[in-house]
């Protein structure tokens, strides 16, 4: 049996590695670096330099990496030897502490919405000493933030650590105020519930679309899919239980606190779901995560799809953000606790939640927005587009008391007055779940489910973070010169869940009677990403993200820029792709099974005797469906160069969404028709029964 104990973390540069390495003096200053950002002197860097290099060469490493987070959704690593030639022609293993801290990879080639010119190719990554360096195949790995040559942010990574300094600050000024003067930091706190596909290799391969895209661009709808939910939680195949034993093994070597796996509803989807830790780390460990799954299901001959909706007609994946704030002593901010101070700091750390939730929801939906992941909100696997917030009747009834002044009723039907400092006990789970909301309480923290899987975690959490913050800095504006402190917060969270109440919905967020409530009340239903990102540069999200200095206005529209290119992008890649399956192998599938029908048909004709009714229905409607196929084609191609006519990358975007979408979906209703009329045999990829049965 595995010594699980050693084994975690054993290819992390952490604490407990430092502090048997490291000199005394420089791991009390680089802790001191870490916990409160001080500058790290050169001679400091490199000593740590150089014992991170013994250590990394002991455990059989023999490069190093700048691990970072560009804009692309995935990571990125350059790789350089530890080696240095020697005046002799041999070589010495060298680490310095000024390559430690800061390196130049060619930014050229990264996304940048505009943020530098083609020909400024220089960029610089910069240690993220908050987050442990780490081994990974034989190499080094240094998380590190991703700049331009002018500052500019390039990555993920930084504006989430500005994030998270700006929560830190502004909690810390509410915390003063109610007398807390132990607390040093407040830190959010992040854990990602992981959704994903595993599909046989095999079948992988034979299908075009899921190399190119991801997802499944024709596929009809097989005999057998989820209804029996047979699947979820059931017993783990041998080839699946394989595969995750060995990603928790090399998870946990990373460090990561993978926790929990089970199968998920569709046939061939599963959940991994780790224990939570600081944002930013957890980050860094889900993005790590997201890429061991597809190496290691690779070794196992299948594929791991991380796409948001892979397969039409069954549930896609999602990522649920499991978000918290807490003080570095360990007190959780969104815990309700027992006594009057913590009851009251609570309600108000509660209210400034639903008041930035309510006051930043386009934010939050513009965070869950991508081309994929259009088509899975508001199906039955997901929160709809619209945003609002689960609390639980109890908790409900406790702030709607509060918001009108009047009496609390508890289960235990003792009658209290709601003050600024009397809250009931409130034990986690006083109500059920609601897996039908966006942004649900769970007790401690708040579940944010509307992420596509293949998300980093980053988005989110910068906009929860800033948003939070944000009205917390408003919340102390006000207490700090509060005359009568508990009046005064009394009167806050009541005007506060008067105002914002409006978010909070316990209902079923899949009805129809939803959609209209939610109108009525005036929260935004933002359906498509298209609809959502403008509201990325507005002057209300300027105004928020320069404020609490984590974004600067022309990060922001690099940004948007970004993201709707990589809207139109993805749904010219797929267009692209269907063309291509249907010319090249659909169409000659097609008149290779209509050519074998017309000779039967041929044949029948001369015997009088045999009714061939079937064969004609078959070949008429197979004949009228391929006809089709060429005007879809034609459509398709159409709305393609119209589209890339435009300028404006919004204007290209909504020609994406409305007309080459459309095409694209008139095409596959033909396509999918014709692969339940044609033979198996003469059909050129697998079908959808195959595929999500395969892995057995």
């Amino acid at each position: 049996m595995k010594d699980i104990a050693g084994l975690f973390g054993s290819m992390v540069f952490n604490n407990t590695v430092m502090q048997a390495r490291l000199p005394e003096d420089i791991y009390k200053a680089l802790k001191k670096t870490m916990s409160q950002g001080t500058h790290l002197e050169l001679d400091i860097a490199n000593v740590v330099a150089n014992a991170m290099k013994d250590w990394a060469i002991e455990k059989g490493a023999t490069h190093f990496t700048h691990w970072f987070q560009p804009m692309t959704g995935i990571t990125a690593e350059k790789h350089d030897s530890f080696i240095c030639p020697t005046k002799d022609g041999k070589i010495l293993m060298e680490f310095s502490g000024k390559v430690l801290v800061r390196g130049e990879p060619d930014a050229s080639s990264f996304p940048s919405g505009g943020l530098r010119a083609t020909f400024e190719a220089r960029g610089y990554t910069v240690w993220d000493i908050t987050s442990y360096a780490f081994i990974k195949n034989g190499t080094l790995c240094i998380p590190t933030a991703f700049c331009s040559y002018g500052g500019e942010a390039l990555d993920k990574k930084t504006p989430l650590l500005r994030s998270m300094e700006s929560i830190n600050i502004q909690a810390l000024r509410v915390l003063r105020l109610f007398g807390n003067t132990s607390a040093s930091q407040v830190i959010s706190n992040v854990g990602p519930e992981q959704e994903y596909f595993l599909i046989d290799k095999e079948m992988y391969l034979k299908r075009p679309d899921l190399i190119y895209t991801g997802r499944t661009l024709f596929g009809a709808k097989p005999p057998k899919g989820q209804e029996l939910e047979d699947h979820y939680f059931g017993a783990l195949k041998p080839r699946v239980s394989a595969f995750m034993k060995e990603l928790e093994e090399e998870l946990w070597k990373l460090g990561v606190f993978a926790k929990t796996k089970h199968n998920e509803v569709a046939p061939g989807q599963h959940e991994l779901a780790p224990i939570f830790t600081t944002t930013n780390i957890s980050t860094d460990h889900n993005q790590l995560t997201m890429e061991l799954m597809k190496s290691i299901a690779d070794k196992h001959g299948m594929v791991c799809l991380l796409h948001e909706k892979p397969f039409e007609g069954v549930n896609g994946s999602g990522k649920h953000n499991n978000w918290s704030i807490g003080t570095d002593s360990g007190i959780n901010l969104l815990e309700p606790g027992e006594t009057p101070s913590e009851n009251a700091q609570f309600l108000l750390f509660l209210t400034a939640v639903i008041k930035a939730v309510d006051d930043y929801q386009d934010l939050l939906r513009v965070c869950a927005a991508s081309a994929g992941n259009d088509h899975r909100l508001g199906a039955n696997e997901a929160p709809p587009a619209i945003v609002s917030m689960f609390l639980g009747d109890d908790l409900t009834e406790v702030l709607e008391a509060v918001g009108s002044g009047g009496n609390y009723k508890d289960r235990k039907k003792n009658q209290m007055k709601i003050g600024v400092s009397v809250l009931p006990h409130f034990p986690k789970d006083t109500t059920d779940r609601n897996r039908t909301s966006p942004f649900a309480f769970t007790g401690n923290k708040f579940e944010f489910r509307m992420l596509g899987s293949a998300f980093s975690v980053a988005g989110p959490n910068i906009i929860l973070n800033t948003a939070v913050a944000e009205v917390l800095r408003q919340f102390a504006d006000t207490l700090e010169n509060s005359k009568d402190f508990k009046k005064d917060l009394a009167a806050l969270i009541k005007k506060s869940y008067s105002e914002h109440k409006r978010i909070v919905f316990n209902g079923n967020n899949y009805s129809d009677e939803w959609v209209k409530e939610a109108a009525k009340r005036g929260l935004s239903n933002l359906k498509t990403t298209v609809d959502a990102l403008p509201a990325f540069i507005s002057e209300k999200s300027i105004n928020l993200f320069t404020t609490q200095n984590v974004f600067s206005k022309a990060e922001l529209h690099s940004r948007y820029e970004i993201l709707l290119e990589g809207y139109s992008k993805t749904l010219n890649i797929e267009a692209l792709t269907m063309i291509d399956m249907v010319k090249r192998e659909i169409i000659p599938a097609c008149i290779a099974w209509q050519n074998d029908l017309t000779k039967l048909l041929e044949r029948k004709k001369t015997l009088a005797k045999y009714n061939s009714s079937l064969e004609e229905y078959l070949l008429e409607r197979t004949s009228q469906l391929s006809a089709e196929l060429l005007k879809e084609l034609d459509t398709l191609n159409n709305a393609l160069l119209k589209a890339k006519k435009e300028k404006d990358v919004l204007a290209i975007a909504r020609k994406y969404n409305k007309d080459v979408f459309g095409s694209m979906t008139a095409l596959r209703h033909s396509v999918d028709e014709l692969e339940t009329l044609v033979a198996k045999k003469y059909w050129p990829f697998p079908s959808y029964a195959k595929i999500l049965h395969s892995v057995i």
